[in-house]
Parts: structure tokens; sequence; C-alpha cells
């Protein structure tokens, strides 16, 4: 955990540094924004700004977006000072702690920031083959590819294997392939020089760099343009990068880890990734099964987040029914550990009496999960395809892929995530489709409000 504490409140700040040291966050100082830009230009990055609530939180945070640099930010001021504090949350701050800090609070705020609830949880025997593999290379610097199906967990793995490392106590740096557009994914992970593009302010130390001593998470790299997996390529073989717009090679010391929720060898023949970068990421590969092959994980998961979530909304922990047992394991869990954990949050939330029964164990529409045969944008996609196929003939193989995917964007309500994963494609691939067909005046159903959108996401910079 990097916190970075931005202001001149020393005293006060110089608490809150050691309750945050105490709590074993790395901490820098900056005294003020141009400081503290500096600071995340350069390198040393952080998960957390910690902000005194009298700079001006919304120049540093329009200065964060104009270089697209991502990071939250906790305001802190004296306890008193409620107009500056709500000032702060509209200016973009992500919450407010009064001053002088409360050491459980500052806890709380730091354990929410690392997520440090993202435990390791599983009893399946098939499952405790993947983490025996993980543990046998984990002292290694051998590079590691994990693949699985959306929501099973890859990221918390890779964090499990970077805690066993030689690396352990050094950064570890993750940053979603799908979720930046292509044109700025080579500044993120390479960094780049002052004026090397419109906007290029200043020097920018990118992930490569940034991670440098510790470990590199490429997540759902598979979304990575071809023309950039070249420039990985090299990076990995050599151990060098070079910054956008600069002139010399700058060595780095880094592992990679890399996940994908696609088979890496499909996309090999498709031409859409090359196969020298797979063989020289797949030194390891950590296969984690979904959920629906690992039972005996399902329940203990399930007992985890109940746990878990009935202590965040200050209610007493129910033990789970053996009726509602049978309705969790009974079930596909076609988003995984994600959708499990979805639903016992909302299970905690519903139930009724001392134990989570059956009635409790919801859809997101409030339908009883072992009565909810299809899930909605399943049957919706299941429907438009019906719809489709009814006139094929006489028509070309493009049109009928057009209508196929827009229908389904349009009965996904416009989540590309979830059209994406019904129609067997990757996100990129929808995008690309999308561009196309927007190019050619055909109305694109827009974002909705689902599951996060990794396409909203990227556009929103």
């Amino acid at each position: 955990m990097r916190l970075l504490i931005v202001g001149t409140l020393k005293g006060q700040l110089t608490t809150a540094t050691k309750i945050a040291m105490d709590n074993g966050a790395s901490v820098t100082h900056a005294e003020a924004a141009e400081q503290a830009m500096n600071v995340l230009r350069g390198g040393k990055g952080a998960d957390l700004l910690l902000v005194d609530v009298g700079l001006d939180i919304r120049d540093l945070v329009m200065r964060l977006e104009a270089e697209h640099i991502h990071v939250p930010i906790v305001a802190c001021g004296i306890s008193n000072d409620a107009r500056a504090a709500v000032a702060a949350i509209h200016a973009g701050a992500k919450e407010y702690i009064p001053l002088p800090p409360d050491p459980e609070l500052i806890a709380a705020v730091l354990a929410a920031v690392a997520n440090d609830a993202r435990d390791l949880i599983w009893r399946d025997e098939a499952m405790g083959r993947v983490i025996k593999l993980a543990q046998q290379i984990a002292g290694s610097d051998a590079s590691v590819m994990i693949t699985g199906e959306s929501g099973t967990g890859k990221e918390v793995l890779a964090r499990y294997v970077h805690s066993r490392s030689t690396r352990a106590k050094r950064p570890f740096i993750s940053i979603n392939c799908a979720a930046i557009p292509e044109h700025l994914l080579e500044s993120e992970l390479f960094g780049h020089e002052k004026g090397a593009f419109t906007g290029a302010v200043a020097r920018r130390i990118g992930k490569f760099e940034e991670a440098t001593g510790g470990t590199l998470l490429l997540d759902e790299i598979s979304e990575m343009d071809v023309r950039l997996q070249s420039k990985l390529l090299r990076a990995i073989q050599e151990r060098v990068i070079d910054r956008v717009g600069g002139t010399k090679p700058v060595p780095v010391d880094i592992r990679i880890i890399a996940t994908s929720n696609r088979n890496l060898s499909e996309a090999v023949r498709e031409g859409t990734f090359r196969e020298d970068l797979l063989f020289r990421l797949n030194v390891v590969n950590l296969k984690i099964p979904p959920l629906r092959d690992r039972p005996a994980d399902i329940l203990e998961l399930a007992q985890h987040f109940a746990k878990k979530y009935a202590e965040a909304n200050g209610l007493a922990v129910r033990p789970i029914s053996t009726e509602a047992r049978h309705v969790l394991t009974a079930n596909r869990w076609q988003g995984n550990v994600r959708e499990l954990e979805n639903t016992i949050h909302r299970s905690v939330l519903m139930a009724q009496g001392d134990e989570i029964g059956p009635d409790a164990i919801l859809t997101p529409d409030g339908d009883r999960l072992d009565l909810a045969k299809t899930a909605p944008a399943v049957a919706h996609a299941t429907l438009a395809a019906e719809q489709v196929t009814r006139a094929l003939v006489g028509r070309t193989v493009a049109d009928v892929e057009r209508d196929l995917i827009l229908e389904t964007l349009k009965h996904c309500l416009g989540n590309r995530t979830h059209a994406a994963n019904i129609l067997g494609i990757s996100i990129r691939t929808l995008r690309n489709k999308l561009n196309e067909y927007a190019d050619g005046g055909i109305p694109i159903t827009p974002a909705g409000n689902g599951a996060p959108d990794y396409q909203r996401m990227a556009n929103a910079g």
C-alpha cells in the first residue's frame, strides 16, 4: 500500500503518517499539488492520496485527469470544517477524514483502498492443485500466465504469487489492458517524455518503471493491440523499455504476470496475438477452474462472504441453511466468484430470521436463484438470436453477424462486457465492430448501467 500525503498540516499529518506506516503503508510527502504530480510522474506512484482540504482539490483532480493518472483522493482537515469537507467531496475526493486523525478510521480507509479482504479462499481439490503449483513457482522470476473465466479470481491469485515471491516487499503494479484505449496504453506501460504528444506536459514514468524491483500484472493481456505486443515482447526479452518520445532505452527489473479469460492459442491462430509473446509469457500457466467445477469452494466462499458483509453492514453473522447451500451448489455461476460474492451480499441484506435461507438467495432482479432458470440478459440474447436466424437464407454472413451483435447489445441494455461474453468474442473485437457500424451510420445502443463496461471506462479516460 503506497500513500502520498499532500499538504502542510505538519503535526496532524505526521500523526497520520505514523498511523499509516503502522498499518503497513509506505508513505511519501508533498507540500503542494505540483510536488505531488512530480512524485506520481516520477515512478514512485501511489495507491491513495491523503490531501489537506485547504488545498485546491478540484485543480489537483483536473491535473490527474489531464495526465490520465488514476488514484483516489481522500481529503483531510480540522473536524469542524464541514463546508470545506463538502466542497472537497464535490471536487472529486472519495472521502473526508477529520483531523486529528482517528487510528481506526485511517486503518479502515487504507484497508478499503488496498482491498486487503481479497483473501485467497479455497477448499476444493481442483483449486488446491492450482495453489500448489503457484506455491512451487512463486519464488522464481519466471513469467506466469493465469487463465480462467471472468470472475474466477485471476488477480487475487496473481497477488498471492507476488506475496510469496522474493519481490514481496517491492511494488505490485496492475494495469488492465482492456480498460485503457489503445492510443494511451503504450504511454501507460512505458511512460513518455515531455512533448512526446499533445497533453504530455512533463515526463511521466510508466508502469514498467514504476514496478521496477517488483511485479507487473498485465490484466486481460489478450485485449492488447498486436502492434503494441511487439514492443512488449522486446521489453520482456531485453529488460529495457523505450519511453514514448524517448531517445535511449531504460533498464527495468520486473517479474511479469499476465491474465486472460480467452484461449490465447486460438487468438494466435486468428492473428490477434503474437505466438512469440505467448511463448515468452507462458513459462508457467496457472489455469483457474470455473467455480461450478469446484463445488467445495462455493460453500467455503459463501461462508466467507456472509461473514464479511454481515460485519460490513453491522449485522449479526448468520449461518447459511442446508436448503440454501443446496441452491448455491446447484447454480452454474456463470460470473464465478464475483457473481457469488454479489449474491451473498444480497442474501445478507435480505435474510430474515436466524439463518440465511433459500428465500434470501436472490438474483439482482429479486427472483429466487433456484427459480430463475435463465439470466435475463442471456434469455434476451437467445431470443434475439432466434429472431435473426429465422431469415438467414438470402442474406450475407456480414449482415447476419451485424444484426446478431446489435440485437444482443440491445437486449444487454448496452453493456459491452455482457454482450461480448454472450457472443463469445473479446471486448476489443466487439468495440471494433461497433465502431465500424457507427462509421456506416448505423445507430448503436449506448452503454447501460449494468456490470462494469470496459469500453465506457476507457472512454471516460
